[in-house]
Order: structure tokens, then C-alpha cells, then sequence
């Protein structure tokens, strides 16, 4: 290549070694930490529940933000960063985690023509002269599954996950129609991993909306969480009622089988039986590409399921391998995202809703709209400001985008079509609910709160309701009229109480009871009524609820900004209520995935004291308020006392979060980042760019067999190595 090329190769392998620029300011580490938090939650939503909280274009847009961030301030980066890594960064899952044969990569994204024509110019002078052909299909909006195959028969399948581990859902992957069991004919690899996405056709989309409701139930949002939901059911036999497709759109890891195109693998999947997309098509130019884009843009609503873009890959593996990956994405591969669908609707008016943390939002009422597949009422407008900003009074005909066919959203009104009865929304200045005046929390807060967070009965239905959830303390027959049930009858005043719950209080609540029958013990019946099974199965989850562990507690607590990812991270380091409450905010701020703005919140938390007598009532029933650690008796040998270590890649022998504890039981620092003070690095299969950094630093690198001995004799079984 000429240095022009050398200088771009270098600037596309290694963005964080760009030389010289200005050192990020307090403002932006704020915005960092901001934008870090919102896409974390999103990533954690998204994935990990099944619920989105923010379109795909909204999305787009903060980690668009976040990387140009990084790209200007580069110390800024960090290897936990959202840019750097693949789905969410913790996961809630019933489901046993699996780990990936080969890490399941993302793909980077582009949102124009003019991005993905520079993206594919900068490609081909990547490759020096050699002529990339060039693999177009379709981007399909559905689940990423991973199927492993030995011998030729299908022995798991699991969700993506963060990449390097996913949820096992095998028992529900054979129920999917299509999808081999036993691959047909003989030669097969010994071993042969299979990357494709599960969708629900678009067709059956509204027929299985429509049972849902009339079985009382909430319907999915599209067909994308139709298939995560229907896919990731604890009966399999959920998963068999619905018919979910697959289709295969790449191999990971195999042993015995020789491949020179990507696209020659799509047409090995098909000879074996795999459902493959005939879609695909391999292109030689630009041009080709871009009429690829063009005509299934035009034509996206004529296929069996969504999709939300296209992808282009470069077809030749030799090239993919000499353009090599990021820690998150191959640069070998591009989705190019269609622009979000739009339509015009009536905006009826605008209502306000109270959250759990005592946030007011207005939402917008619309006629109902059908848009990019799904039938749409309302959206969120987010706050007042937002309101004003997008200029729309009720009563105007608006424009609504079903922004990455996920979350509708307003985008601002057809001026032309006021016929002056429009009026503007006025934010009520106290709560709809409890009648409190509402107030920022800060005077630079555009959101407004109802601080009354002790007794408004919607901030505690919402309460109630999220520590019930299945990322607090899972107790399933707790829902949101269960919550709504034990506030009215006036049960409870508070989440306080909960855990002292007994018969003689639920047979209050009309929900748990049930009409009593001449065969029920006489000593159980109260004014003709008895507790219902649902009111036995609280009780039974209220007690097993007690032994969930302490970031589940913090979870339950609603603290501001307080997720899973956090709550984990505090529960880690800490490992009592007592001491995270006692904490500083510098103490807490420290801890990795915490920072300043969770640390203050949970500081502020505790100043409370209706939150402190919550604590201590939980924890006078009962509740767990710190995690086991093994007597002295029981414990480990420290064999890695003042060790920080760090692990990259797949084990076969460990998970992520199994090979951290082990670090941490035996008295090590199970760090996240490469550093000088690093004093191990564990590389296993697939690893990222923590090995690379490594080897840069001439730190000691150690397979999985040496990580073992670490753990047994510390490093003095390492011996010389």
C-alpha cells in the first residue's frame, strides 16, 4: 500500500492511538458518564428484558454521541466502554449461560448513502489493490441465536448475549420449525457452529397480539419482541404454539471444513438443510450495492419478517481476516439502517404519567396508527421542554416515527394543516395523582418530580411493581395489579411492609382471595372467602425473595440510577447493606461502573429517613442484606493477595462471571481494564483488544491452563513460564 494507504489502515486498526488531542474537561466526563448510563439501560432493557426503553434511532444517536466523544478525547475510552463491547454488560436471565465456541461479534452501523459509499471506498484501499466482491443480504430484525452442531447433530442453541456468553435456550431452539435436528448426507464437521437471527413472520404477528389480549395478557410491541419473547419462555411448549422462523446467516467456529467465500458457506447451510435467505446476493461495485439498498428499501414490507436494514460484507475470508475486527465489530461488515418509517396522525392530547422515582412525563394521545407493522396510540414526549421544543399543541396533526420499528415518537407537527382550534399543553404544576406541587430536583433539571416519593400512590404502585420484576427480587406473583391491590385495600402504605405480609392481611385484598368452597377447612374461611392459590404463591415468593441476593436488594430499593449493572458492582465490592450505606460518595464513586453521579444518588438515598426504616424493616423480616462469605474454615487460599488480573476471551472451563469470582475468593482484583499495574492477563479463545494492549505492555499472558494454576498455587505454579 502507499503511506496515504498505511496512514488510513492505521487510523481505522488503532483510533485510540491517535496522537495529541485536548484533554477532556469536567463538562465532558460528565456527558460521558451520562451517555454511558442511558445506553447501558437501554443495552439492559433491550437485551435483557425484552423491553425497549428508547428507538433504535434514538439509540443510534447516543452511541453515535459517545463514540465521537471518544474519538475527540480519547482517554475518555475505556475497555467497559459501549462502544468497546457487544449487548449489555450484565445480564437477568432464568435461563443457565453458555459460552460461545467462537465470540459472537456486533456490527458497526451507518445511517446514509454518502457513509456507506465512504465506508465501502475505505475498504477497498484497506484490501491494497486486491478487489473486494462484495455480500449484500438482508438485515433481519430478530434474535441472534448461536446453534452448535457435533458430529453433525444439534447439541445447543443460545442467545447472543454480550458476545462471549449467551442464554442456553436448546429445549426451545428444537421446537422451532426448520431448524435441523441431524444434519442430512455424511462428511459433516466434527464440530460446526451456526449464527443465523429467529423472527416471527409478520403475518402472524396480529393474530397472536390478538389472543394475548383476549387472554387478558399485554401484547408485544413488534415482531421482534414477539420472537425474543416467545423464544425465551420457561415451558418450551409456549415455544412450540408459535411460529417462529429462522434463518442462517453466517458459521462461527468448525473444524474440517475448508471455505474460501462467505458466501460458499451460505450455500453449504442450505445443502445441509439450513433455513438460508435467498436474498443474498454477491456484487462486484459500488453501484450494485447501492441498488441492493435501494430496491429492498422499496420493497422491506413485501417480506416474511422485518427488517431494519441492509449488510454488506466483504465476501472473500482471506480479506476478512487481513481486515481483522475491533473489540466489538469486524471491519470486514457494515449495516447500512434505513431511515425510521414516518406517518401523520392526530394528536387528541397530551397526559402526564408519574414514574417510580417520582418523574412526571407527558405523553402524546393520538389517533391510533398503524406504522412500520404495529397499530400505535401513544408516545413519549419526555418532558415540557420537549414539548415546547417540537412546537406541537393539541390538536395538530403530527408527525409520528416508529423510529427503528421499536418506540414511537413525535416529531414535530404539519403547520399547514392548523385550523386555529389547536391549544398549547400547560404541565400541571401538581402531581395528577397525590395533588403534591411538583419540582425539578434541580433548578437545571428540565424533568419535574413529584417529591412526594413516601405516599403518592403512583410512584408506589410503580415501586412495588419494579422490585416484584424479574431484575429485582423475581417474585412472580407480585404484578401490577397485585401492587395496585395491596396499596388500595390499604395493606400496605409503603414497600416497607412487604415482607411482613401474611394470610390474615392478603385476605384483605380481593385479588388473592377467592369464593370458598364447602371443601375448604372451616378455620380458613373469612366472610364466605378464602386465600387464593395466588395469595399462597406471594407468600411462598416473599419468602424466597429473602435469600435473593444483596444487588438484587439494591435493585428493589429504587434508587436513582441504580440498575442491575450498578447494584451488581456495588454488591461486589461492598458486600453488605451496612457498608455501602456507611460509604462516602468518593468510596462509592470508585468502585468500577459506579462513578460520581450513582454514588451521590445512593448517598443521597440513605439521607432519608422513611428509605433507612425501609432497610431495617426488610431487613427485620428477613431479608438478606449481605452476601455469604465463606468462614475462615471454609475459605480459599489467598494465592492472588494483591493481584489484579485480567481475563479476555472464552474459556472452556469458566464464564465471565464464574472466572471473576474465582479471582476475587482467592483474594485478587478481577480488573476490566489493561494496564500497567496489570500483573496477569488470561487469554482465552477470540480474544479482544485487551490481548493486544497486553502484549504492547510485555505483561504476563497465561492460557487457561495457567489461569488454573494461578488460582491453585499463585504464581509460584507458574514456575518459569
Amino acid at each position: 500500500m502507499s503511506s496515504e494507504d498505511d496512514q488510513i489502515a492505521a487510523e481505522e486498526l488503532q483510533p485510540e492511538e491517535t496522537p495529541e488531542l485536548a484533554e477532556a474537561g469536567l463538562d465532558e466526563q460528565h456527558r460521558w458518564s451520562e451517555l454511558a448510563d442511558q445506553i447501558n439501560d437501554a443495552q439492559e432493557a433491550y437485551y435483557g428484558l425484552d423491553s425497549p426503553t428508547m428507538s433504535d434511532a434514538e439509540y443510534d444517536g447516543l452511541m453515535r454521541e459517545l463514540e465521537e466523544l471518544e474519538k475527540q478525547f480519547p482517554q475518555l475510552r475505556t475497555p467497559d466502554s459501549p462502544t468497546q463491547r457487544v449487548g449489555s454488560a450484565h445480564r437477568v436471565t432464568d435461563f443457565a449461560p453458555v459460552t460461545h465456541v467462537q465470540r459472537l461479534l456486533s456490527l458497526d452501523d451507518v445511517f446514509s448513502i454518502d457513509e456507506l459509499t465512504d465506508w465501502l471506498a475505505r475498504t477497498d484501499r484497506l484490501l491494497g489493490g486486491r478487489k473486494p466482491s462484495w455480500l449484500c443480504e438482508l438485515k433481519i430484525d430478530g434474535l441472534a441465536v448461536d446453534l452448535v452442531y457435533r458430529g453433525g447433530r444439534l447439541v445447543s442453541g443460545a442467545t447472543r448475549g454480550d458476545g462471549r456468553v449467551g442464554e442456553d435456550i436448546t429445549p426451545n431452539v428444537w421446537t422451532i420449525a426448520g431448524i435441523p435436528h441431524t444434519l442430512p448426507g455424511s462428511g459433516h464437521p466434527e464440530l460446526l457452529e451456526v449464527r443465523g437471527e429467529i423472527f416471527f413472520p409478520i403475518e402472524g404477528f396480529a393474530d397472536l397480539n390478538a389472543s394475548l389480549v383476549e387472554a387478558g395478557k399485554p401484547p408485544f410491541a413488534n415482531p421482534r419482541n414477539a420472537a425474543a419473547g416467545s423464544l425465551r419462555q420457561k415451558n418450551p411448549a409456549v415455544t412450540a404454539s408459535r411460529p417462529l422462523r429462522m434463518l442462517v446467516h453466517g458459521i462461527g467456529a468448525h473444524e474440517g471444513l475448508a471455505l474460501e467465500r462467505q458466501s460458499q458457506a451460505y450455500e453449504v447451510l442450505t445443502d445441509w438443510g439450513f433455513p438460508t435467505s435467498q436474498a443474498y446476493q454477491v456484487v462486484g461495485s459500488t453501484r450494485e450495492v447501492l441498488d441492493y439498498v435501494a430496491y429492498h428499501g422499496e420493497h422491506r414490507h413485501d417480506l416474511l419478517h422485518e427488517i431494519d436494514g441492509i449488510v454488506v460484507k466483504v465476501d472473500d475470508l482471506d480479506q476478512q481476516e487481513d481486515l481483522g475486527t475491533t473489540s466489538r465489530a469486524p471491519r470486514w461488515a457494515i449495516a447500512f439502517k434505513y431511515p425510521p418509517e414516518e406517518v401523520n396522525t392526530k394528536l387528541l392530547d397530551i397526559q402526564v404519567n408519574v414514574g417510580r422515582t417520582g418523574r412526571v412525563t407527558p405523553f402524546a394521545v393520538m389517533e391510533p396508527v398503524k406504522v412500520a407493522g404495529s397499530t400505535v396510540a401513544r408516545a413519549t414526549l419526555h418532558n415540557a421542554w420537549e414539548v415546547k421544543r417540537k412546537g406541537v399543541l393539541i390538536g395538530d396533526t403530527v408527525v409520528l416515527r416508529k423510529a427503528g420499528d421499536v418506540i414511537p415518537e413525535v416529531l414535530g407537527p404539519v403547520v399547514d394543516l392548523r385550523d386555529g382550534s389547536e391549544r398549547e399543553f400547560e404541565m400541571p404544576t401538581h402531581c395528577p395523582v397525590c395533588g403534591t406541587k411538583l419540582r425539578p430536583e434541580r433548578e437545571s433539571d428540565k424533568d419535574i418530580r413529584c417529591p412526594n416519593s413516601k405516599s403518592c400512590p403512583a410512584q408506589l404502585t410503580e415501586r412495588l411493581f419494579s422490585l416484584a420484576s424479574r431484575h429485582g427480587f423475581d417474585i412472580e406473583a407480585l404484578g401490577w395489579e397485585g401492587a395496585r391491590g395491596l396499596l388500595a385495600s390499604g395493606v400496605l402504605t409503603n414497600e416497607a411492609g412487604l415482607f411482613d405480609l401474611d394470610a390474615d392481611q392478603l385476605m384483605r385484598v380481593p385479588l388473592y382471595t377467592r369464593t370458598a368452597k364447602k371443601s375448604d377447612p372451616p378455620e380458613q374461611v373469612v366472610d364466605g372467602r378464602v386465600l387464593s392459590a395466588g395469595g399462597h404463591k406471594l407468600l411462598a415468593n416473599l419468602e424466597t425473595a429473602k435469600q435473593q441476593p444483596l444487588w438484587r436488594v439494591l435493585v428493589g430499593l429504587s434508587i436513582r440510577h441504580v440498575g442491575p449493572t450498578a447494584a451488581r458492582a456495588l454488591a461486589e465490592r461492598f458486600g453488605s447493606m451496612d457498608a455501602i450505606r456507611s460509604a462516602s460518595v468518593d468510596d462509592l464513586a470508585t468502585t468500577e461502573g459506579v462513578g460520581q453521579i450513582i454514588a451521590e444518588a445512593v448517598v443521597e438515598w440513605f439521607t432519608e429517613p422513611w428509605h433507612r426504616e425501609v432497610v431495617e424493616r426488610w431487613a427485620a423480616s428477613g431479608v438478606r442484606m449481605a452476601d455469604e462469605q465463606p468462614s475462615d474454615e471454609k475459605s480459599l487460599p489467598q494465592t492472588l493477595e494483591g493481584l489484579s488480573v485480567v481475563v479476555t476471551g472464552s474459556l472452556t472451563g469458566f464464564t465471565r462471571d464464574s472466572a471473576k469470582e474465582a479471582i476475587i475468593e482467592r483474594g485478587g482484583k478481577a480488573a476490566s481494564s489493561v494496564s500497567k499495574k496489570t500483573d496477569y492477563v488470561v487469554v482465552g479463545d477470540s480474544p479482544g483488544s485487551k490481548a493486544t494492549k497486553a502484549e504492547d505492555l510485555k505483561l504476563p499472558i497465561l492460557d487457561e491452563d495457567g489461569f488454573v494454576r494461578l488460582l491453585e498455587s499463585g504464581p509460584a505454579g507458574l514456575g518459569k513460564a
